[in-house]
């Protein structure tokens, strides 16, 4: 058999906790009224593909 038959009971190589303090997930990321802006546009981009074009035909 190979040399890491009890890998479970080794949980060294995977810490938690430690080094995460300073991670930041999106949701928490800070963002400016440009990128709301851009994201309002992007918003009604797509409505108006969505809803009008199928109006038009």
């Amino acid at each position: 058999m190979t040399d890491h038959d009890d890998d479970h009971a080794d949980h060294e190589h995977h810490p938690h906790g430690e080094d995460e303090e300073g991670r930041v997930t999106s949701p928490m990321q800070e963002f400016t009224t440009g990128q709301v802006g851009i994201g309002f546009v992007v918003l009604l981009v797509g409505l108006a593909v969505t809803f009008g074009v199928p109006l038009l035909f």
